[in-house]
């Protein structure tokens, strides 16, 4: 038989691609599995978007290969959105580029920023694909503590005590997944001044900006952000189009420029159908959000009763699409989930999968209707 690469020593399959083969196993024997435990928005898309989509058929170049950057329209219906929603200018010509989804965005800038051995900044907790593409490249994950007594902000002062000469790329996520964290714009201020004296490129990845959060932010507001920063941004959660996979990458021309060499002998653009659907919901009115975030509203306060119903506490000033709990000190989190999952039915994501500082939480999503968030609360009770 053909062994595999080296570098896939250094990784596991994603937790999810493993973990909801059981799920589904356990479905097809009978049971009434309900799964809280990833972000993957149940709600429709708006109306307008699935529209444009459908009209778009009839266009002439429909179904041909797209431009590598996107179509024109696109990048500036992006670049107006960063404006309005953030207060961001940014060329739609030369600062921003599409993406088949911000997780393609991840691997995309690892590989036209990083080389064999440099080592990356990675929060702990946080997503598990910012530490396996490091692996996957020969690059060495260096974790930073996130922790609920220090309002889940890194310590600054403390990275700077230690040896950071090899340090390329940090990243950074706000709102944060998993604990639903904020930045202030003091933190977006000191992370800019701290990757300016490090010569380190810092990638913010905003995903969660318009969920349950009264002040989105983008990094690249503050001054002197262009210098040594990107953003990350996706249509996934903000107008549920997760499935569509359509993301963002933004920041200086010359960044931008070294992520199009890879992705453009990567893939080819996304279908223009999507793209036109993405116009659409980067143009919708206020009224969506408002819309939008009535239901995660109704829904967190029932996730809030779960979270209690299982003795684990958690920050109502938590914003994003899960509720991130901590459970009681004599409880192990895999441990508990599975025993969940075996005796009650509901699948949770236990914090471990984000990092050593998850040990004591478990994630629960939002992404779930009603009556199955009030089903897991009667089970678990």
């Amino acid at each position: 038989m053909i062994q595999p690469s080296n570098r896939l020593d250094h990784v596991e399959e994603y937790y999810f691609s493993k973990k909801l083969k059981e799920v589904n196993l356990l479905k097809a024997h009978g049971k009434p599995i309900i799964n809280l435990g990833i972000g993957s928005p149940d709600i429709e898309p708006p109306d307008k978007v699935i529209s444009a989509m459908a009209a778009s058929f009839d266009d002439e170049n429909a179904h041909q290969y797209q431009s590598y950057q996107g179509l024109p329209e696109l990048r500036e219906s992006m670049a107006n959105f960063y404006k309005k929603k953030y207060g961001v200018s940014l060329s739609y010509q030369t600062e921003v580029l599409p993406l088949m989804g911000s997780k393609e965005g991840i691997m995309h800038i690892s590989m036209a920023f990083l080389n064999e051995g440099d080592e990356v900044l990675i929060p702990n907790p946080g997503y598990p694909t910012y530490a396996s593409v490091a692996k996957l490249l020969g690059a060495k994950p260096r974790y930073y503590d996130l922790l609920q007594k220090n309002n889940y902000e890194p310590d600054l002062f403390e990275l700077e005590k230690t040896d950071l000469s090899k340090v390329k790329l940090m990243w950074v996520n706000y709102p944060h997944m998993p604990t639903g964290a904020t930045a202030s714009n003091k933190l977006f201020e000191d992370i800019i001044k701290f990757a300016k004296r490090n010569d380190i490129l810092v990638v913010n990845d905003n995903p969660y900006s318009f969920v349950l959060n009264e002040f989105p932010r983008s990094i690249l507001k503050y001054t002197g952000a262009k210098d040594v920063c990107l953003e990350l941004n996706s249509l996934s959660k903000t107008f549920n189009m997760a499935g569509w996979r359509v993301g963002m990458v933004l920041g200086k021309s010359e960044y931008i420029n070294a992520i199009l060499k890879v992705k453009s002998n990567m893939d080819s653009g996304m279908f223009y159908g999507i793209q036109k659907g993405a116009i659409e919901a980067l143009n919708c009115t206020d009224m969506w959000y408002s819309s939008l975030n009535s239901v995660y509203q109704e829904r967190r306060e029932i996730v809030w009763k779960i979270a209690e119903a299982l003795n684990c506490t958690y920050d109502e000033q938590a914003v994003g699409l899960f509720v991130w709990a901590r459970l009681p000190d004599y409880l192990q989190a895999e441990e508990y989930i599975d025993l969940i999952l075996k005796e009650r039915s509901v699948f949770i994501a236990p914090g471990t999968i984000f990092g050593s500082n998850g040990e004591r939480y478990i994630r629960i999503s939002l992404c779930a209707p009603i009556e199955d968030l009030e089903e897991a609360y009667t089970r678990l009770k």
